[in-house]
């Protein structure tokens, strides 16, 4: 089985430091959802792994994430893709959980959940909790430059064998050998 696992916020949809609380502030990076659908048509899965701590910090509820995860799911859709699962971390920074990125636990889940060695497998993520779960789990890390992308980029230190693209729909060109990075 081909399978990707995208982070959320910055992968797919612009990220805010305000959090995305509503389904009004998800709006999808261009080409995100395009990329996702021609993955699917290229028989990959696609499943996401993002850290919500909105809802421990009391910013928003479990309801209101899969009314947000409903709209992902809909403008999908209407562009012919889909994301087979949404992994999610509700846990704030300081409660100690394993699945909280950096830490891999959300990935190992998604890896037993697929039946999936997760060395074969690519996480693509805008942050460098991102990278550092994926290297966690001997998956292959890929930075893009959208979200906060670019301050990784700029900011941190060890991301020397990562390939890093301007976008989730730059990256999938070059998968799929479809166009330019």
């Amino acid at each position: 089985m081909k399978l990707i696992i995208l982070d959320r916020d910055g992968v797919i949809n612009e990220d805010s430091d305000d959090y995305i609380k509503s389904p009004a502030e998800f709006i999808p990076i261009p080409g995100s959802l395009e990329a996702i659908a021609r993955l699917n048509a290229a028989g990959y899965r696609v499943v996401v792994a993002s850290n919500q701590s909105g809802i421990a910090r009391g910013l928003f509820t479990k309801t209101t994430l899969d009314a947000i995860h409903a709209k992902l799911n809909r403008l999908l859709s209407e562009v012919g893709g889909k994301v087979d699962e949404i992994f999610f971390c509700p846990h704030g920074p300081n409660d100690g959980c394993n699945c909280r990125k950096p830490n891999p636990g959300l990935l190992h889940e998604i890896g037993r959940a697929y039946e999936v060695d997760l060395h074969d497998t690519v996480v693509i993520g805008d942050s460098l909790r991102d990278l550092q779960a994926a290297q966690t789990v001997g998956a292959r890390a890929v930075l893009v430059r959208t979200g906060k992308g670019m301050l990784t980029l700029t900011k941190c230190t060890g991301l020397e064998g990562i390939p890093v693209y301007d976008s989730l729909a730059a990256y999938v060109n070059h998968l799929l050998g479809t166009g330019s990075d």
